[in-house]
């Protein structure tokens, strides 16, 4: 006898329901893509930023300089030339670079070796030489190897060394950069002398000019003056100007120095190469520099140089600085990460949720005739497998390639996190459902359902955690780092206000039930009826909500924050500027200048005024910086630009005798300057006259100057000093606008430079504001932010769309009978709405209520200055969070429009459908 053919279950279940597994397949793709492109997306804008500031910053900071003062000092003289030798100090940098612990790798082509002098060696005898003040040109001399590989000939050839070079060798061969060669009137054939170490001279024959083939390069950056010339000043006054050059020498005639008077140092000079640089590795990397700075490393350096040997470099500060910068934007980073991550999260369980809920009578049915619970559970994780697993390989795929760089493991554990939390959803629901055998389930209305002891200890714990993350952010902020659960902080906000409004929920539904039923219309009761009757076991209300709740704190939260970062970027400009634009010169500007100004499109007032810097008190220790200002115009800037606001009134005076004691001269002061003079009258000395001031009003902050400031009025001050009169004519151009502060809406700065001239400066905020995101750190961060937060309010959508879709099918039934019974399509398209509406309004208002208070719990904790300023130090003032209306009240406002849209648009397809399927008696619906 044949055996029956028994169907297997994941085929069958797969072609049952085609629609449900692509739809679930796509959900796992786009959410293990986005799992896996985070860590990598932080990765890369962390990888990019450190290289621009390592690519930025100077290589003097960068470049480990290995220096050993009188090398071989204790050794005969034959000794000490063999040290020297090319070959013994290559041997010497072999073993340095092979005792450096990874990750500290080095640039061999920028890195050098040699020997060069100290002490600057001055070409006294030669006269034709240019000399400024009569004073001799100073030279450093410097036997560098890679000499041919980093620079190009110009005119002349490379130097070389004739024969076996020592150090009572008298004349070498040497070479100059052009930059050296054009301003000391330098060319080929050139000999310059330089004093011997016992007597006489040393001739340097020059015998070719080159040009850095990279002159920003550590080769040449790392000693500036090899690569172009500068010229110095004494510190005798007046001081004198003299010229300080450099001249390279063949690397085989380095013994040579040792019979200069230059002092001559051994130096190895280890360029960082910059492209091993990760991140990741920069505690590691600091390690390995104190290694060789101070630690066993050193030790091995000296015993390969044979002396006492130096390690210098800036390059472990610069990690410090650019830890302390990364510290400060990870956690800021991290709050949009974990909101985002939760609301995924809770969109994967619920789309488990409702597949066990609309096959709730199948498996009752199964557990029914002898299903057991094992046998369930592995079934249903095997047929969500087949889906979820190569869904979630298809969006770690399409990760990898999108976004290259970075480690490939966090991504993968990012992926299987997905797939394993997919793949275990519906089989633990359904478990969870059908742990015991029963035919028919009591009512399981929301308004009816009671919270079970587990749950309630489930909230408990979370409203635990949520205090202790507020108060711990609170208290330690995100300085030193943070943690996880500082980070989650704003989650845990929205989750636990979420299961507060689930708890709270029932109560208006039962209060609205009552008086609905007594009027007259069908419509109201039914909406609250349909409402209250949404199962609750199902995770049709909790989980909704709670991604709702979630999604739209983070939004809020979100929004603040970079709203936050732009205040804090827009402020941060004015301050360095004063206005919209800032004229400024060191001497008075030109007459009509204010008036051409004033004149340009897009502006919308000037401001004239001087800066004095000559001011003095009675006792002469300081002087005190004075800001002469046109009072009017001046108060309007202060209250358009928000620094300082003062009414123009404060500093205006009607006196005869202004600026007496009888009578003082009003001025605006900082607190500082409050501090020093006190409430009362003070004099300043200024242009000859004892002028008698006092201050009317103090502010933190004004346009003309930062940190300490007095502000006079123009008029009341040039009328004491006697402006005017014959005896003072001398003094009246220092009271002329030295500088013109501007507002407007679109200054064109091409055209204000150009009206202003080449010898006056002209600084824009806009320019100011972008010098603030010139890292790709905050960029990319920012970036990284940005779309976390757009991405948890997609998934929050989602999961609204999700759950009505669930109860799509049923409402089409309620329709079709109702529609028998005389219910028009308008009132089918209310009823829709009306019951959509209270969990959208619900979660609207408690998103937006969650959101204000999470930014209020925990602002005084979060900075942002390191994401707002890219030059932000840690002493300077801390950004902030700030509420952001818009960002509380348009992603609610979007939680409702779509909740009602959904709604709508469902009572206008069922209206244009029959209802014969769903008027069909014993067929399910």
């Amino acid at each position: 006898m044949t055996p029956p053919t028994v169907a297997p279950w994941v085929r069958t279940r797969l072609r049952a329901a085609p629609g449900a597994a692509c739809a679930l397949a796509l959900l796992v793709a786009l959410t293990s893509c986005l799992a896996a492109v985070f860590p990598r997306a932080v990765q890369e804008y962390e990888d990019a930023g450190l290289r621009h500031a390592v690519s930025a910053a100077a290589p003097q900071r960068t470049v480990l300089q290995l220096t050993t003062a009188e090398p071989g000092i204790e050794q005969e003289a034959g000794a000490r030339d063999e040290m020297m030798r090319t070959d013994s100090m290559r041997a010497v940098y072999e073993e340095i670079v092979d005792s450096l612990r990874a990750p500290l790798a080095v640039d061999k082509a920028q890195s050098s070796y040699g020997l060069r002098t100290t002490t600057q060696l001055k070409a006294t005898t030669d006269m034709w030489l240019p000399r400024p003040d009569a004073l001799a040109a100073e030279f450093t001399l410097s036997a560098q190897s890679g000499l041919a590989r980093n620079s190009t000939v110009v005119a002349g050839r490379l130097p070389r060394a004739t024969g076996k070079v020592t150090w009572e060798a008298t004349e070498v061969e040497g070479a100059v950069t052009a930059a050296t060669a054009e301003a000391l009137r330098i060319e080929p054939g050139s000999v310059i002398h330089v004093p011997a170490l016992m007597k006489g001279d040393v001739s340097v024959r020059i015998t070719g000019v080159l040009k850095a083939r990279d002159p920003k390069a550590s080769y040449w950056a790392a000693d500036p003056v090899l690569a172009a010339p500068s010229l110095r000043q004494t510190e005798t006054l007046p001081p004198s100007n003299f010229w300080v050059g450099g001249i390279l020498l063949a690397p085989e005639a380095a013994p040579a120095l040792l019979g200069t008077a230059g002092d001559p140092e051994q130096f190895w000079q280890l360029a960082p190469d910059l492209g091993s640089l990760d991140a990741r590795t920069m505690p590691a990397l600091k390690s390995a520099l104190a290694y060789t700075k101070d630690g066993p490393g050193l030790l091995a350096v000296r015993r390969a140089t044979g002396g006492d040997t130096e390690v210098a470099t800036g390059l472990d500060e610069f990690i410090t600085g650019y830890q302390g910068l990364r510290s400060r934007i990870g956690p800021v980073v991290s709050v949009a990460a974990y909101g985002t991550g939760t609301v995924a999260c809770i969109v994967l369980l619920m789309a488990g949720g409702l597949a066990a809920e609309r096959r709730r009578t199948e498996f009752t049915v199964l557990r029914s005739r002898g299903g057991s619970v094992r046998g369930l559970a592995g079934r249903l994780l095997a047929e969500t497998a087949v889906v979820a697993v190569p869904a979630g390989a298809a969006g770690l795929a399409l990760a990898l390639v999108a976004v290259r760089h970075g480690r490939w493991q966090p991504a993968v554990l990012a992926a299987a996190a997905v797939v394993l939390l997919t793949c275990l959803a519906l089989p633990l629901r359904a478990v969870a459902a059908h742990r015991r055998v029963h035919v028919g389930g009591a009512r399981d209305d929301l308004a009816h359902a009671r919270p079970s002891r587990r749950r309630t200890v489930a909230e408990l714990t979370l409203l635990v955690l949520a205090v202790a993350s507020i108060v711990a952010l609170r208290r330690r902020g995100t300085s030193d780092g943070g943690d996880s659960l500082v980070a989650l902080a704003p989650v845990l906000v929205g989750v636990v206000a979420a299961f507060v409004l689930v708890r709270v929920y029932p109560l208006p539904l039962r209060w609205l039930a009552r008086p609905a039923g007594r009027l007259r219309g069908v419509v109201g009761y039914l909406s609250l009826a349909r409402t209250g009757r949404a199962t609750s076991g199902a995770g049709t209300a909790v989980l909704p909500l709670l991604a709702l709740l979630t999604a739209l704190t983070t939004a809020a939260f979100g929004g603040s924050v970079l709203a936050g970062i732009d205040h804090e970027r827009d402020r941060a400009a004015v301050l360095a500027t004063g206005a919209d634009a800032r004229v400024e010169s060191g001497s008075a500007l030109p007459a009509a200048l204010a008036g051409q100004v004033r004149k340009m499109p897009g502006v919308r007032d000037v401001s004239p005024l001087t800066l004095r810097y000559d001011a003095e008190p009675k006792d002469g220790k300081r002087k005190v910086p004075l800001a002469v200002v046109d009072t009017a115009s001046y108060a309007r800037l202060s209250a358009r630009t928000d620094l300082g606001k003062f009414p123009a009134g404060a500093l205006t005076t009607d006196a005869a005798k202004a600026g007496t004691v009888a009578s003082p001269l009003p001025v605006l002061a900082s607190p500082s300057m409050r501090d020093v003079f006190g409430a009362g009258p003070f004099s300043l000395w200024m242009d000859g006259e004892d002028v008698v001031l006092r201050i009317s009003e103090v502010r933190t902050t004004t346009p003309a100057l930062s940190d300490d400031f007095l502000v006079v009025d123009r008029t009341a001050l040039a009328r004491r000093v006697g402006i005017g009169q014959k005896a003072n004519e001398d003094i009246a151009y220092r009271y002329l606008p030295s500088s013109l502060l501007v507002t407007g809406g679109h200054i064109d700065g091409p055209a204000l430079r150009k009206a202003a001239g080449s010898k006056v400066s002209v600084r824009l905020r806009a320019t100011e504001r972008a010098r603030y995101v010139d890292s790709p750190l905050q960029t990319g961060a920012a970036r990284v932010y940005s779309a976390a937060v757009v991405i948890g309010a997609g998934y929050a959508a989602l999961t609204l769309l999700l759950a009505l879709a669930r109860a799509a099918p049923e409402r089409t039934a309620l329709l079709a009978r109702l529609r028998t019974m005389g219910l028009t399509r308008r009132q089918a398209r209310r009823l829709l709405v009306l019951e959509a509406l209270p969990q959208a309004a619900l979660a609207a208002a408690g998103g937006a209520l969650t959101g204000w208070a999470a930014i209020r719990l925990l602002s005084p904790g979060l900075d942002l200055t390191g994401l707002a300023l890219a030059t932000a130090g840690d002493g300077g003032p801390v950004a902030q969070l700030r509420t952001d209306a818009l960002s509380l009240l348009l992603p609610a406002l979007c939680v409702v429009l779509l909740a009602t849209a959904v709604a709508a648009g469902q009572a206008w397809w069922t209206g244009r459908r029959g209802f014969v399927r769903e008027l069909r008696a014993g067929e399910a619906s």
